[in-house]
């Protein structure tokens, strides 16, 4: 690969309250483009393109929607020539008409071409992310609740496409099984009860670990309301009626996250029945691409 640039893309395409480490875009990056790349180089262009030719190029929306990925764009082009001008025309976290220029990017044109797909995937699939994201979190825009992703990522991708949930106005969950503590059914099965499960980890915590529980019933929700020790409560496909009653039985307590199959056909009920977050795992492993494409200009 060639050497770094010294900036692997300009800092202002983030969106500001998003979670992201130009470290991972950059590695993120690197990974993607020797995965396409190979051991060869971009045989196609070597092939057909003069190696000093100059080329200006349009990243472009096909589609309206809401932008997630531009900083992964701009390092894909300066990984491959670090000199190549990157001028964008939109910031993460905005919406983009169909048929908005999102960036120009101008210089070496074998470097265009090579970077062209890997920039695509990531645009199209974390835009896809936040424009999913965007559409929830209009849905329950009325109430107080909020909309969360979960842990069911693509794998080695988990903090771009939380970052997207981000850009599209909603908030992460965990990063991963080392910043908080969630109690699900198994591990109370093992622990031996929800008094010996917290108890236990309540021990274990340190006092900036947060501890949240899942429960399956009204009964096991009861039982973590007299045990006391937990910060978050999960309730797992409880139908709307039940909702109702885990929040009157919590009053402000804890904090409730509802879960379970939530779809942007339900999320408006759920979110109503008072719960303070809806979380879904289809966010971002269900969503469909946003149509981007990258125009040619000689």
């Amino acid at each position: 690969m060639p050497p770094r640039p010294t900036a692997p893309f300009p800092m202002s395409l983030l969106r500001a309250d998003a979670f992201l480490s130009p470290l991972e875009i950059e590695a993120a990056v690197t990974r993607a483009l020797e995965e396409d790349l190979g051991r060869a180089g971009d045989i196609t262009s070597i092939a057909t393109i003069p190696e000093d030719l100059e080329g200006r190029a349009t990243v472009v929306v096909r589609r309206a929607g809401v932008i997630a990925g531009l900083p992964l764009v701009a390092a894909a082009f300066l990984r491959l020539a670090p000199e190549i001008a990157v001028a964008p025309h939109a910031r993460d976290g905005e919406p983009a008409q169909r048929g908005g220029n999102l960036m120009t990017i101008s210089g070496n044109a074998r470097a265009i071409l090579g970077a062209e797909r890997v920039a695509l995937n990531f645009l199209g699939h974390l835009s896809g992310i936040a424009t999913a994201t965007a559409a929830f979190v209009a849905r329950i825009a009325h109430t107080k609740a909020r909309i969360v992703c979960t842990r069911k990522t693509t794998p080695g991708l988990r903090a771009l496409e939380k970052y997207a949930v981000r850009c599209g106005g909603g908030y992460n969950h965990r990063f991963g099984l080392d910043d908080a503590i969630l109690i699900k059914d198994n591990h109370i099965a093992v622990a031996g009860g929800i008094k010996a499960v917290l108890e236990r980890a309540k021990q274990a915590a340190g006092h900036l670990v947060k501890i949240e529980i899942e429960v399956d019933s009204l009964e096991q929700l009861k039982e973590v309301l007299d045990v006391g020790l937990a910060d978050v409560v999960l309730i797992d496909n409880f139908d709307l009626q039940s909702m109702r009653k885990a929040v009157a039985m919590v009053s402000g307590r804890l904090v409730i996250e509802a879960s379970g199959g939530i779809t942007l056909e339900t999320a408006a009920a759920i979110a109503e029945t008072g719960v303070d977050y809806l979380s879904s795992g289809a966010l971002t492993h269900s969503v469909q691409n946003l149509d981007v494409g990258l125009d040619i200009a000689m």
